[in-house]
């Protein structure tokens, strides 16, 4: 099972509109955060966790050049928005791109891009629009997806409900602010733990990166990366600060995890 990194920062990304902190001027590649998203692949199948904004460049730069299905943490900006470039698939495919997560997650999308999901927006002749399809999943319930086993596991992000997503060894959490007691049961012998990790500081919505750190030892995985990083917090000085077995993701990481 091979975890590509697309992004790595927040909404707001890295270097930040207007900013000239040290970490939006550094001149360290592993500085430069897009938003945030992943490519899981086991054997010929890849899988997409979420559409953020920079998805066609971030799908170039990994070169990724297709992709089986896509699955949903939640319906927030940054991680829907590259919805649009979903397009290339289903051409390629010439049949629905298959979506899936929360139920209110594949609401919203309905809702908010009328022009993919409404059959009444019918496209001129010549162009083309995504076709893609919409499959809500519950908590909890294991699925194949694109012949991939997956289950889904319900945090909580504020007044939504986030899907982390667990593939057998590998697990993939991000935008949540703590972990229940089942979600905790549910990851249970992860041996590489990916976890949002805003900055030092506490969030009302997110985990610092304290509390990332301490609920990867309670997870008690072998290796974690924590993403959803902001400018405050550099790529080589996160690195020195953190323990061995943590280590900031960057935008292009790939991990190899033995099944």
């Amino acid at each position: 099972m091979r975890l590509t990194f697309l992004g790595t920062g927040t909404s707001f990304g890295v270097p930040q509109i207007g900013c000239e902190c040290a970490v939006c001027q550094s001149a360290d590649p592993r500085d430069l955060r897009t938003r945030t998203g992943v490519v899981v692949e086991q054997n010929d199948t890849r899988l997409l966790i979420d559409t953020p904004p920079e998805l066609r460049l971030q799908l170039v730069a990994a070169g990724i050049r297709d992709v089986d299905a896509v699955l949903y943490t939640h319906e927030h900006a940054d991680h829907t928005h590259g919805i649009d470039d979903l397009r290339v698939f289903s051409l390629q495919h010439r049949r629905p791109l298959s979506l899936y997560g929360p139920a209110e997650t594949m609401a919203n999308l309905r809702a908010s891009f009328p022009y993919i999901f409404d059959d009444d927006h019918q496209v001129y002749a010549g162009t083309s629009k995504p076709l893609l399809s919409l499959h809500p999943i519950p908590a909890g319930v294991p699925a194949s997806i694109a012949g991939i086993e997956v289950l889904p596991i319900a945090f909580e992000h504020g007044h939504a409900t986030v899907f982390g997503y667990r593939f057998g060894p590998l697990a993939y959490v991000t935008d949540v602010k703590a972990i229940s007691p089942q979600a905790m049961a549910m990851l249970k012998g992860v041996r590489v733990l990916v976890l949002n990790a805003l900055w030092w500081r506490s969030h009302p919505t997110h985990l610092s990166i304290d509390e990332a750190v301490a609920a990867a030892r309670a997870v008690g995985s072998e290796r974690t990366y924590l993403t959803h990083l902001t400018h405050e917090t550099g790529h080589a000085d996160l690195l020195a600060r953190l323990p061995a077995s943590v280590e900031p993701a960057y935008d292009g990481l790939t991990v190899e995890i033995p099944e």
